[in-house]
């Protein structure tokens, strides 16, 4: 058991260490060229944020590992040798925590603040943000722990009377109890007035945990119900879409005098809504023109690629467009196997959490027979479908800040990626990995059993005062399945439509 446990630690440590190399390679290579040798800051959190979030999806894994480390164990207390998971896990929330409420707001406040300040007042103005959201976090945290940080276990009264000690022991239906004095000494047998409610006050790292995962939960039934649609439907519709041939150099001419103009209007706009801001204009009606202005410069951003497609310049024309094609099968590919592992979320949602009792253990026997083949197979998988529903997360935030007003978009886009839009993405992501985490604990109850995971995120965090409902009812199943369904509908409906610019501003007066 020592020699697994030590084997265990160096292959953490290698992982960590990996999580932290590919996030910094992502950083290199999506940042914009206007932050390349500046803010280190918000670099540095992107990074940190982004590794949290892996290692805190592959604890589930390590988690499984560490109690098979003393299931064979011969003598009591071997799994207090363990590595102290639970610990690990309030640990890592706590940072996600505090990353998500205080770090990455007073990263974005900074970057975002009015460049021709002083840097001393930009920093002073991100501080005044924070202290004001830690205040109104401590206020919301102090009060709802002390009236209703409370967890209440429905347990069974079971007693029996003494009885000496039989020379032979005659179980049946009608007699389980050692002696005919007992009166209720087994649970299946126990009558209902036999249920009583255990109150006991869950730890404050646990409670915070808890509203944490409710924040992430309502984000993740949201963004994670679009995008588990949205993400495959997209790459095939976008094949669907594809240029079917090479354009003509006078329609390229063409084209390319409609998008100089709406770049024009764009660029005209912009010019106006800054001379708004420079003079104290900045009401509700100059955000959303704003807002307006972002998403019409992603289409135009969007066209002029697709423009650039099918007219392929240079003296490697031919090879360009060859490698479109490609991109495009790539896409097509892609899309096929996104949508074969959404078709298998969604029907284990329904056959393992929705269904009661449970049809089957689907994918949970899936894992399990895969570790049985080679050890990390399960776990790889387990992980792919993790990390699959962060994708989902990314592109359902992405689809909704395109079709709804109110919602800000922050596309990721390789080697054009500004650091607020990183900044958001992975404060979303960091906050919904935590539902993440316990949306698979709980979907992948039967892999993942006796577990620290399972202690937190099923046992407390289900029995909370005014939280268990939500999930004794499934409220954020049932909605995830919903929400998946209507943009699947949505999609076989407007999928194959492209939308165009509006080129509409009303701007503020």
């Amino acid at each position: 058991m020592g020699d697994f446990n030590l084997a265990l630690v160096i292959v953490a440590i290698i992982v960590c260490v990996l999580v932290f190399i590919f996030n910094v390679y992502l950083l290199v290579n999506y940042q914009h060229p206007d932050d390349a040798n500046q803010a280190y800051f918000p670099k540095f959190v992107v990074v940190l944020g982004l590794s949290i979030a892996a290692i805190s999806i592959l604890m589930l894994p390590a988690d499984v590992a560490n109690r098979q480390a003393c299931r064979h164990a011969i003598y009591n207390g071997a799994c207090n040798l363990t590595l102290p998971m639970k610990d690990l896990w309030l640990a890592i929330y706590i940072v996600d925590a505090v990353l998500v409420f205080f770090v990455i707001p007073f990263a974005m406040f900074y970057y975002e603040g009015d460049q021709d300040k002083s840097v001393g007042k930009r920093l002073k103005s991100a501080l005044i943000w924070v202290i004001l959201t830690a205040v109104v976090c401590a206020l919301l945290l102090g009060i709802l722990y002390g009236l209703v940080g409370k967890v209440d276990f429905t347990v069974r009264h079971l007693s029996s009377s003494t009885s000496n000690f039989p020379s032979s022991w005659d179980f049946s239906n009608s007699q389980q109890c050692i002696g005919n004095g007992a009166k209720q000494c087994s649970a299946y047998s126990a009558n209902a007035s036999s249920e009583t409610t255990w109150t006991m006050r869950s730890t404050f790292p646990e409670y915070v945990v808890a509203l944490a995962t409710i924040v992430g939960s309502v984000l993740f039934t949201i963004f994670g119900g679009v995008g588990i649609a949205c993400l495959p439907l997209g790459l095939i519709f976008s094949f669907i879409r594809r240029p079917k041939a090479v354009i003509t150099r006078s329609q390229y001419i063409k084209e390319a005098t409609e998008l100089a103009k709406k770049a024009r209007e764009l660029k005209k706009t912009a010019d106006a809504l800054h001379q708004e801001e420079r003079s104290g204009n900045k009401g509700r009606k100059w955000r959303k023109n704003v807002k307006a202005v972002e998403k019409e410069v992603l289409l135009l951003e969007e066209d002029v690629k697709a423009l650039e497609e099918m007219y392929p310049q240079g003296e490697k024309a031919e090879a360009a467009w060859a490698m479109t094609v490609l991109g495009y099968l790539a896409k097509l590919v892609l899309g096929v196997l996104g949508l074969i592992v959404s078709v298998a979320w969604i029907a284990h949602i329904v056959i393992y959490l929705l269904v009661d009792p449970p049809l089957s253990p689907f994918l949970n026997e899936v894992f399990i027979k895969l570790d049985d083949i080679w050890g990390l197979l399960g776990t790889v998988a387990f992980a792919f479908f993790c990390f699959y529903l962060l994708l989902a997360v990314i592109a359902g935030a992405t689809m909704l800040g395109l079709k709804i007003v109110f919602i800000t978009i922050h596309p990721m886009k390789w080697g054009a990626t500004l650091m607020n839009s990183f900044l958001f993405n992975v404060g979303l992501i960091l906050l919904c990995s935590i539902s993440v985490i316990q949306f698979c604990a709980t979907a992948f109850a039967y892999y993942a059993q006796a577990t620290a995971a399972q202690e937190i995120f099923g046992h407390t965090l289900q029995s909370l005062r005014g939280i268990k409902y939500l999930y004794k009812y499934n409220v954020f199943q049932i909605a995830f399945i919903v929400l998946a369904g209507l943009t699947f509908v949505y999609y076989a409906a407007f999928g194959w439509r492209r939308k165009k610019p509006s080129g509409r501003f009303q701007l503020s007066t």
